[in-house]
Parts: C-alpha cells; sequence; structure tokens
C-alpha cells in the first residue's frame, strides 16, 4: 500500500541520525528477501552529513556489500571535481567503509551528456529490476532546491517528469551546467522515495509543496506509483507547513 508521510526533527543532525540509522535497518530487513539492494543517491548538504554519520557509525557493516548505488542525478563535471556528487560519495563514505565489495554505478559526467545518458540508462536496464516496463529502484533519495527543483528536474524543464526515457540531459537554467537526471517516471516508480530538506531556507517552498497542488514546482511531481513517499524535514525547514 503506497503512502505519503512527513517526518519532522527538532535539528537536522537528529534528521541525519534518524534517516542514517532508519536506512540501515531498512536496507538490513530488505537483505533477507533480496539478494541486491537497489538505491540512488543524491547530492547536497544533508546527504554529505549522512555520508559522514552513516561512514563513522556503519563502516564495518556488511549490508554494503548487499547494496547497489546509483545517482538520482550527476553534474557534468570530472569525479575529481568539488561539484561531483560521486566524488562527495566517495571522499565521505565509499573511501571509509571496510567492504571490498562495493558496488557502485558512477555516472561519468566526464563524458559527453547526451551519450553518457544513454550508458547509464543501459547501465541501470542490467542492474535493476523493472516493473511496469521501467526500473524499480527499492530507495531513491532526494533533495529539495528552492526553486522546487528535486533531482536535477528544473521547473522550466518540468517535461522530464513525463519523458519515457531513464535518463536525460538536464539543463541549470542559471549556469547553464549541464546535468544528467533519473526522469519522473523511473523515480516515481521506486518502492520508496524520501526527500531531504533542512534549514530555514527550505520552508517557503516545502508548504508550497507538501500542501498546494501547483504543478509549477517539480517536486509537486513526486507521486509514487505503488511505493511510498517520505520527507525527512528538520523544524527550521517545516516553520511554515502548519501556519496560514
Amino acid at each position: 500500500m503506497k503512502k505519503t508521510e512527513i517526518k519532522i526533527f527538532e535539528a537536522s543532525n537528529h534528521l541525519i541520525k534518524e534517516l542514517s540509522d532508519e536506512l540501515v535497518r531498512y536496507f538490513k530487513t530488505l537483505n533477507k528477501s533480496q539478494k541486491y539492494i537497489t538505491v540512488a543517491l543524491s547530492g547536497g548538504n544533508t546527504p554529505k552529513e549522512m555520508f559522514k554519520y552513516l561512514a563513522e557509525n556503519y563502516s564495518e557493516d556488511k549490508i554494503w556489500n548487499s547494496v547497489k548505488f546509483f545517482w538520482g542525478d550527476e553534474r557534468c563535471v570530472p569525479p575529481d571535481s568539488s561539484e561531483s556528487n560521486f566524488g562527495e560519495a566517495e571522499r565521505l563514505f565509499f573511501s571509509r567503509l571496510k567492504s571490498s565489495k562495493l558496488h557502485i554505478f558512477r555516472v561519468q559526467g566526464e563524458d559527453n551528456p547526451e551519450q553518457e545518458a544513454e550508458r547509464y540508462s543501459a547501465l541501470i536496464n542490467k542492474n535493476v529490476d523493472t516493473e511496469n516496463g521501467l526500473p524499480k529502484f527499492h530507495l531513491v533519495l532526494l533533495g529539495i532546491g528552492e526553486d522546487g527543483h528535486t533531482a536535477s528536474i528544473f521547473p522550466d524543464q518540468i517535461s522530464l517528469f513525463n519523458s519515457d526515457k531513464i535518463c536525460a540531459v538536464a539543463v541549470h537554467p542559471k549556469t547553464g551546467q549541464k546535468r544528467i537526471t533519473l526522469t519522473g517516471k523511473v523515480i516515481n516508480n521506486s518502492t520508496n522515495i524520501i526527500v531531504m530538506a533542512a534549514g530555514k531556507s527550505k520552508s517557503k517552498i516545502l508548504k508550497k509543496i507538501v500542501f498546494s497542488k501547483n504543478k509549477k514546482y517539480p517536486a509537486a511531481h513526486l507521486k509514487p506509483v505503488s511505493g511510498n513517499l517520505f520527507w525527512f524535514a528538520d523544524e527550521s525547514a517545516a516553520s511554515e507547513l502548519f501556519t496560514e
């Protein structure tokens, strides 16, 4: 049964701890019936803190041997760039794990964007189970921008939520930087979607998306076909949710 739930935490560090602990518990439960767990990761400040917490508290856990790591989006930059989502995950998380059997499928942001979107789509098709004719991740982790974007689906490219592709090339509306992103149909086909929001700067857009039916914001189009949608927010980000 699909459900939507908002979880609010006193501060961002509480959000990070509870989310991280819950993820590990979920992976271990799922691992009893699944050989591999497929996860699409996000970039951003909150995921960085999550990576640090997981590395500090679960670096020796064997559950990581059973997780296939993908990315919900990636900037078209080399992996050693400070803007690379993979690069940050590698530095803060993967490099600190004791496992020698990690399954990491990075977006090759240094390559031709259009060709890489096709290559990465084929890679996902090969390694992620399908349902409804689309890949079905066990979990997609997302953030939310102050403009309402999620993954790298921006308000002026909202058609990517209805694309029949698995991955597509997106363009940041201000910088013109190209990015590779999962499309909306794939995201909404996931078993679980978790959206992280921390800080006062996210409060206005979070209220508009959670309670508004205005579809000009990409994150308002998060509607799992048969899975669950969880919003993880700290009190600062959630401060306007219950005000007039």
